[in-house]
């Protein structure tokens, strides 16, 4: 899954670490979309990738840390989107939180491939 995500998110922004700080892709009837970059390493990428709604409320606001190395991407918000309130691993069962986390990665998956079958594209070089 992670390897898929990584793939996809390549093919929606190239070259990931040539990514401007922030950046919207916005398609002909279309909601606009976001991607903002929070942190760049040398080995690490955070994103974080939301629709712009006309209410200015933001979703999924999801943060996604792109391994460079490894070519992995994984979803890492804190919010689990299933119940609405925050993954916090002492309170909650190890499968829940792997459970979780897997839906929020298979969420990004399909979502990417989503926009990309609108026409979204974050790619540098257009």
């Amino acid at each position: 899954m992670y390897e898929g995500n990584y793939i996809r998110l390549r093919l929606f922004c190239g070259d990931i670490r040539q990514l401007p700080d922030e950046t919207i892709s916005q398609v002909e009837g279309g909601v606009p979309v976001s991607l903002k970059v929070i942190e760049r390493s040398r080995h690490t990428t955070l994103l974080m990738i939301t629709y712009l709604f006309e209410d200015e409320e933001r979703r999924p606001d999801l943060k996604v840390q792109i391994y460079h190395d490894s070519r992995q991407a994984d979803v890492v918000s804190r919010n689990c989107r299933i119940t609405g309130r925050d993954i916090r691993l002492w309170e909650k069962q190890f499968d829940n939180v792997l459970l979780c986390r897997w839906r929020l990665n298979r969420f990004l998956y399909k979502w990417l491939g989503y926009l990309e079958h609108q026409g979204h594209s974050f790619k540098v070089d257009k």
